[in-house]
């Protein structure tokens, strides 16, 4: 398969240049290896590649009437910034040659030119030029895919909740801040009615598009499966069956859900391999919920879960938040841990729950110091005014 002469421009004003090279390249033009092109200056010489774009290099002699190489040199980029230029000079013409190098010459030849040189300073030259456009494309590639992610994180965060239900005596909020573009942590909040809401909290397993894509499908299967007299164990087990058929790449999903009753302020819960929910009680103290050692959503057809019921009493604030809280790490390699998170709430009590998540937020920011977020951080927070 014949492979496309590369183009280049030849610019001399020596009446014999063209004659010469054509005469001593005459096997690389034979086989279509290269296609010269000749100028007698830099004036005709810009007139050649504005009328020819595919014309790759520019080999040209410094001192030259009319327009002279060096001013030539300024010229190029102004037709292509992406095209490599080589002077030639005389060899005790080193003023000019650091002059033309300065001004963003590739490479230089010396008269009188020695052709075993021309020929592997074209090849050099072309060469550059093959690895600079891999580059660039490598680039452009990149730029492509940063703004689908850009795009893909704008979507993922539309579909989290930014209003909250308003139920008389509780409030709610929820917040996540992925560890790369798009995450596969993800929370929801419904209102059932009558004051019913129902709060999902999860964690995919795995980073970036894979995990994401997941996230997407397990969300949208809770949306289909919760309703205000599902049982929170029900739902997860019937969201289970459906992500465990169709999974090739075996990704799973720890997942809490809970139903809170504001009436009686019980919260009805139940949790597949997710971290515990922490209740905060007035004065400080705080207490980690049980859960059944349910198994996580998405390995395994068939499996039941249990539903846990616990009361919020007035002042209490139930926090509900994946392992990208406790187990972020700063530089030293230790854990934030579930400690460091019941210490925030220690001394201080927030009073909205949009305080609490920030308070969250900025002890494990803090903690981590300048280390990077290894996984997304998610929190959703309820809480029983006093």
């Amino acid at each position: 398969m014949s492979t496309k002469a590369r183009k280049i421009l030849l610019v001399d004003d020596e009446p014999d240049f063209a004659l010469l090279v054509r005469q001593r390249m005459r096997r690389e033009l034979r086989k279509g290896i290269y296609d010269f092109t000749f100028a007698q200056d830099g004036h005709e010489a810009l007139e050649r590649l504005q009328a020819d774009r595919e014309i790759e290099m520019v080999l040209s002699d410094i001192n030259m009437p009319g327009m002279d190489g060096l001013t030539l040199l300024d010229q190029i980029p102004k037709v292509d910034p992406n095209l490599r230029a080589v002077i030639v000079s005389a060899y005790d013409d080193i003023a000019n040659i650091r002059t033309a190098m300065n001004r963003g010459a590739f490479d230089f030849l010396v008269k009188p030119i020695d052709f075993d040189d021309f020929r592997l300073t074209i090849k050099r030259t072309l060469k550059h030029l093959e690895l600079l456009r891999d580059a660039l494309g490598t680039r452009d590639r990149l730029v492509a895919l940063q703004r689908e992610l850009e795009v893909a994180s704008r979507m993922q965060q539309s579909i989290l909740p930014t209003v909250f239900p308003e139920t008389p005596g509780y409030q709610v909020f929820g917040n996540m801040e992925p560890a790369r573009e798009i995450g596969g942590d993800f929370f929801d909040v419904n209102d059932f009615g009558e004051g019913r809401i129902g709060l999902t909290i999860a964690d995919v397993s795995g980073k970036g598009v894979p995990a994401a894509l997941f996230m997407m499908s397990s969300r949208t299967l809770m949306k289909g499966s919760v309703g205000d007299t599902s049982d929170p164990a029900d739902v997860l087990a019937e969201v289970n069956t459906l992500l465990e058929a169709d999974n090739p790449a075996q990704h799973f999903v720890t997942l809490l859900h809970a139903v809170l009753d504001p009436q009686t302020g019980t919260l009805r819960y139940a949790n597949g391999g997710h971290n515990p929910p922490l209740i905060i009680h007035p004065g400080g103290s705080s207490t980690l919920l049980p859960s059944a050692e349910n198994l996580v959503l998405g390995i395994m057809p068939g499996i039941s879960y249990r539903q846990d019921v616990v009361t919020l009493e007035p002042g209490d604030i139930a926090v509900l938040y994946t392992d990208g809280v406790t187990e972020a790490m700063n530089l030293a390699d230790e854990q934030f841990g579930e400690s460091r998170l019941r210490a925030i709430f220690a001394d201080r009590q927030p009073k909205s729950a949009r305080a609490v998540s920030d308070a969250i937020f900025e002890a494990v920011h803090a903690f981590s110091g300048n280390a990077p977020q290894s996984d997304d951080i998610t929190c959703l927070v309820v809480v029983r005014e006093a």
